[in-house]
């Protein structure tokens, strides 16, 4: 044992076994599941910009691009959002029976077992263009290709499950949901009442060993519908059937609906939409041990398999959704606020409409730049654990400000509900997406940063798991390298960020051929810097209580999560060819995005119990307060400006929405922006003139009768635009007599 070892290491262990607390099961089977990439270089406090901008674009093959050019656009098509979610509560037999034949619930699964073996990539933007058509539409393909049984047979699944369930599940024969939430645990897995014994009963006319359930579960997408639940659960063995302990923790199993006792077929009604919802109990529902997922090797895993295979699933589904809802309320928007005149002038001009346009512009740029990325590294055959956090989170927090902007630019047009309102149903379906795959408020303040200091860090989870190492001198050898190595870790780290702080972002690394936008990743470079040593502050100074200390843990997590959709917009640009038309974009979210970051590090700054270490953090990074101040306003003017002219710009920004087809209200929209652009010039002509109507400037010879057709074809179409619903009262409460009301109302008066 070296002399440091002995004198240094040891004590310094002795310490950190009391200020760390052990592991959970949970914890520990949450930290193993996943995979990091990118997470780590930007934790690493100097991030590799090869590993970002060597990442392959990603790109569709010509099977995808033709699925969503053909049926997935067929399938929009198909779809009345407004029927689907207030006349019939359900999408129509021929949609179900559509989505069926063409394997929209069989996306993820491989050709080979009969699914169409899409990307992650493609995968997203399937489920991003039906979700700008009908969230009800867009939720109902989205879960089967998430979490659920269909990803759990394909990681964890025997050969024997893979083969019998699989090709049903792709072709809809089987429809599936998965049951985790029950009321007395939500978020909190460990506190999981539902059950399963190891016992013997019957089982298609044989006595099998098995399991009997118990289960009362709720807020189970397509519960009401499916055909077979995976179900998660306890499982104990108080008999000692299978050898070893009574309790053999979470694990997951496949029942299928018609299984006796099982019951389903109620709905939950979430938020006004209509997708399948609802809850399922189990009562003395016998499955044999064949049922467990992977088989009687995997008891027990199902807690990790849960994980892992969320991993993956939350950065495509919620993403996808968020990045759809903020790219439809963007083109709406802009669409909206240059046909829709006020005071004479399209409310487009008025600076205050101008600024939540211009948000909704950055939003939708640097959201789908976050989700492009993290679909990137999925179809790297990585399974990203705490990017698919911070995009689940942050796709949503952000979703739910783009789409108040919409409302209040559309202001009365999208308040009254109707056919003719695109926006409403979306406004109303906003809280699902912050609660579900991991509630918002659980996800910020314990997930990002909690497992992303642990996961990310360089030596963190190495000295950690050192300390549990039962040999102690393996572990004091162990705790010894990893202790060393991030005291020299620490150090740099601070170097690093004094310099490129206080030199004002002039110092960093940036890559070859950066150019205009080398500042942006000097400044990242800077930022990442300032987080490895704050979080090493914060670690050091608060050790296992800084899981308690939420707000602080939340504050370092946004931080992480900022830098990595500030990398993601820069990705963006590189992998789009550098458009010059997109630079405001990027200036938008490099700027808003350096605001949060200050704003949080002085918050953190500020809170940090121990006083001397806030102090010495502040003198290396030079946070005295929060300098940046978000976009100026000739950005965010710039922004706004791109969803009101028809570009190549406002195409990319909000590429793969469905624009609607025949005479519906987004296509009716479309065709009055596209009337409106068009006819802008004989419109200034006319003013130019001081006359007031097409039929005037015709009469004076201000227009040509073909000019002035054309411009009257305009304000018709705008004035179908600006046209909001009404509804006979007998039609909004057909089961009141309404004239008998009002006959028995003017007999009292």
């Amino acid at each position: 044992m070296s002399f440091r070892s002995r004198y240094l290491t040891a004590p310094i262990m002795r310490w950190a076994e009391g200020a760390l607390p052990p592991l959970s099961d949970t914890e520990r089977e949450a930290l193993e599941a996943g995979d990091t990439w990118w997470d780590v270089e930007l934790f690493s406090g100097s991030p590799d910009w090869s590993v970002l901008l060597d990442t392959p674009a990603p790109v569709l093959t010509e099977n995808e691009q033709a699925f969503l050019d053909g049926p997935c656009v067929e399938l929009c098509g198909m779809l009345d959002d407004w029927a689907i979610t207030n006349e019939n509560r359900d999408l129509s037999p021929e949609v179900w029976r559509f989505m069926r034949e063409k394997r929209f619930f069989g996306m993820i699964i491989p050709e080979n077992r009969g699914g169409l073996g899409f990307s992650a990539y493609a995968q997203s933007e399937v489920i991003r263009r039906i979700s700008t058509r009908s969230i009800t539409a867009g939720v109902t393909v989205m879960v089967p290709n998430s979490l659920g049984p269909g990803e759990l047979l394909m990681q964890y699944g025997t050969d024997a499950q893979q083969d019998c369930w699989l090709p049903r599940l792709a072709s809809g024969e089987e429809t599936p949901c998965f049951a985790l939430t029950s009321p007395e645990a939500g978020s909190d897995a460990a506190a999981m009442v539902d059950d399963g014994v190891i016992c013997k009963g019957e089982h298609e006319g044989e006595k099998v060993l098995g399991i009997r359930l118990n289960w009362r579960k709720r807020y189970i997408t397509l519960a009401p519908v499916a055909t077979v639940i995976g179900l998660a659960f306890k499982l104990r063995d108080p008999e000692g059937l299978l050898g070893g302990a009574e309790d053999r923790g979470i694990t997951v199993a496949l029942v299928p609906v018609d299984t006796p006792g099982v019951v389903t077929g109620r709905r939950h009604v979430p938020c006004g939409q209509a997708f399948q919802n609802g809850p399922t109990e189990g009562h003395d529902v016998f499955v044999p041990l064949d049922a467990i997922i992977g088989g009687e090797e995997r008891i027990g895993q199902g807690w990790m398999m849960l994980m892992s295979a969320l991993a993956a699933g939350r950065g495509i589904s919620l993403p996808s959704l968020g990045a759809a809802a903020i790219a439809f309320g963007a083109r709406t928007t802009g669409a909206y606020a240059r046909v829709r005149r006020q005071f004479g002038i399209p409310v487009s001009k008025f600076e205050g409409v101008a600024a939540r346009l211009g948000r909704l512009a950055g939003l939708s740029y640097q959201i789908d730049a976050g989700r492009r990325l993290t679909c990137a590294g999925l179809d790297g055959g990585r399974k990203l654990a705490v990017i698919s956090a911070i995009m689940k989170a942050h796709a949503t927090f952000r979703m739910r400000t783009a789409v108040n902007d919409a409302m209040d630019v559309h202001s009365g047009k999208t308040v009254i509900d109707g056919p003719k309102n695109y926006l409403g149903n979306l406004y109303r379906a906003i809280p699902i997406g912050i609660t579900v795959e991991g509630a918002n408020i659980l996800t910020r303040n314990l997930i990002i940063f909690g497992q992303g200091a642990i996961r990310c860090h360089p030596h963190l989870l190495d000295e950690m798991l050192a300390l549990e190492e039962p040999d102690r001198k393996l572990a004091l050898e162990r705790f010894d390298k990893a202790f060393w190595g991030h005291v020299g870790h620490a150090f740099a780290n601070a170097g690093r960020a004094f310099v490129r702080n206080w030199s004002g972002g002039r110092i960093g690394p940036v890559p070859p051929g950066a150019g205009a936008i080398a500042r942006h990743y000097r400044r990242v470079a800077r930022y990442a810097a300032s987080l490895s040593l704050v979080s090493d502050l914060a670690l050091l100074t608060l050790g296992g209580g800084l899981k308690r200390k939420e707000m602080i843990s939340a504050r370092l997590g946004d931080v992480l999560s900022e830098l990595y959709l500030m990398t993601a917009v820069l990705k963006r640009f590189e992998d789009e060819g550098r458009q010059e038309a997109d630079i405001v974009l990027v200036d938008w979210c490099m700027a808003s995005g350096a605001a949060m970051v200050e704003k949080r590090f002085a918050e953190v700054l500020r809170n940090l119990p121990s006083r001397p270490a806030a102090w010495l953090a502040r003198i290396v990074i030079g946070s005295f307060g929060a300098r940046a101040r978000g976009p100026d306003d000739a950005t965010v003017l710039a922004c706004a400006a791109l969803l009101t002219e028809p570009s190549a710009a406002r195409e990319r920004l909000t590429a793969g929405v469905y624009c609607g087809a025949g005479g519906d209200e987004v296509k009716t929209l479309e065709t009055a922006f596209d009337l409106v652009v068009e006819t802008e010039p004989l419109r200034k002509r006319m003013a130019e003139a001081k006359v007031a109507s097409p039929d005037e400037a015709e009469a004076r010879g201000v227009l040509s009768p073909d000019e002035a057709a054309r411009l009257r074809e305009a304000d018709a179409a705008v004035a179908e635009v600006v046209e909001v619903d009404s509804f006979a009262a007998q039609a909004l409460a057909p089961s009141i007599d309404i004239e008998k009301e009002r006959a028995a109302a003017a007999g009292a008066a």
